[in-house]
């Protein structure tokens, strides 16, 4: 009956949109989720590439950005090691121009920690004073993090190689100074108000594989990862769907071990121009994983998610998730940051997932004051008891400000702060037990 009353007001919101006014993209963008605000704090900007008329003009027109990161990530942890670390990096591409079609891209990421600034001794993970999460444990990581031939034809794209990829099962997850970046071979066709992409994933790297100076690049899977999705979007409304094919990792060669699954998820959302000054976005989103190759991992997760816009400055939200125990089975966030609505900095429910039922919710708020941006957001994120008897219970909190100096310098901090009720590690980056992480950083895009 409870599927029914949802499929019943997602339509209903469907139908009834099409009197809302026409929503401008600034405001129509402001629906979003916490760890999505966290990341388009300082985010790369996308420089137009150039059509040209001949080889030598695809190299005498290409276009040159970048990015400088400075970043400090310093940790209170039950162990007293209180970690930190101080590193400076960032990106540098290099896009040919257009001839016929076709172009390429090349770019380099690299991060170095600045060691006057930075804990000695061993990593934080054997409890020493330096974390790797911002440039590995060697303190320094360079990567040629993209390298890709392109080819256009009117609404066709191809590209392969080495690339930064956004879907909600595999994303670049860019809140510190590395981003994630894929081998694959991806395909996207625009025809009317639909987007459709098809892809193949062979290896990923970035901040969510570990940072592994000797094996930098991971597998998707023995096999790798094959997925496709549709897109929809007009005025009011938006809708996807995607689909994951993730192969065996019997060998462990993942950053996460074998992660085996096939995954497919649907979300919808509604931007609905309530008067001049109020703005509410409303989505719904669904993932079910069946589990392959005996990986453990198998969900079916819900989710909600609901903004309120006030006058273009203010956005109250909430976000809510719901996960269904599957006996001695998990869920997989992806390659990335994940795609839920509830993902915080550090917490998503994934990782309370395995063998019980769990639930996620969010509260917050951000608020932006000329060049300023302010955000604070409350999770809760509540796991019954699984086949043991241990329940899990842990709260985050996300207090974060920014100043935009100018189009291209940014200025930003943000306290995460992680209580775990019952003390059972799920939340801790270095120990079992509560932590508070400070991350300040500044950003220049050229």
């Amino acid at each position: 009956m409870k599927r029914v009353v949802q499929i019943s007001l997602v339509a209903y919101l469907a139908v009834n949109v099409y009197a809302a006014d026409e929503i401008s993209k600034e405001n129509r963008e402001k629906s979003h989720s916490v760890k999505q605000i966290i990341q388009k704090v300082g985010a790369p900007k996308t420089k137009e590439v150039t059509l040209v008329k001949s080889v030598k003009d695809m190299f005498e027109q290409g276009t040159v950005k970048g990015r400088l990161i400075g970043m400090y990530s310093g940790h209170e942890v039950d162990n007293d090691a209180d970690p930190y670390t101080t590193a400076v990096g960032g990106q540098l591409k290099y896009k040919l121009g257009v001839l016929n079609g076709f172009n390429a891209g090349v770019e380099f990421t690299t991060a170095h920690n600045v060691n006057f600034a930075t804990g000695s001794g061993d990593t934080a993970i054997a409890g020493g004073e330096h974390n790797y999460y911002l440039s590995s444990e060697d303190g320094s990581y360079t990567e040629v993090s993209q390298a890709y031939i392109n080819y256009t034809y009117e609404d066709l794209n191809l590209r392969l190689g080495r690339q930064q990829i956004d879907t909600p099962f595999a994303d670049s997850d860019d809140i510190r100074i590395i981003s994630n970046t894929f081998e694959a071979a991806m395909v996207t066709y625009e025809v009317s108000d639909f987007s459709l992409t098809a892809g193949y994933l062979s290896r990923w790297q970035g901040t969510d594989t570990g940072l592994s100076v000797d094996d930098a690049w991971q597998d998707t899977g023995d096999d790798g990862t094959y997925f496709g999705g549709v897109a929809y979007g007009v005025d009011a409304v938006d809708a996807s769907f995607w689909y994951y094919d993730i192969s065996e990792a019997d060998n462990g060669n993942t950053a996460t071990g074998n992660v085996a699954n096939k995954t497919a998820y649907a979300d919808v959302s509604v931007h609905l121009n309530l008067s001049e000054d109020y703005f509410l976005h409303l989505s719904a989103q669904y993932s079910k994983q069946s589990e392959s190759d005996n990986s453990a991992i198998e969900s079916e997760i819900y989710g909600a998610m609901g903004d309120l816009v006030i006058m273009e400055d203010f956005t109250l939200g909430f976000a809510y998730n719901k996960s269904e125990k599957k006996s001695g089975k998990g869920s997989f966030p992806g390659f990335g940051g994940g795609a839920l609505y509830t993902n915080m900095d550090n917490m998503i429910i994934d990782a309370i997932t395995l063998d019980r039922k769990s639930e996620a919710f969010v509260i917050g708020g951000a608020y932006s004051y000329n060049d300023f941006g302010f955000l604070y957001a409350y999770g809760d994120f509540d796991g019954d008891a699984d086949s043991n008897g241990d329940k899990e219970h842990i709260v985050e909190q996300n207090i974060g400000v920014d100043y935009k100096v100018n189009d291209d310098l940014t200025i930003a901090g943000i306290c995460v702060i992680n209580d775990n009720k019952e003390n059972t590690g799920s939340n801790a980056y270095f120990t079992e037990g509560d932590f508070i992480n400070y991350r300040l950083w500044v950003t220049y895009n050229f």
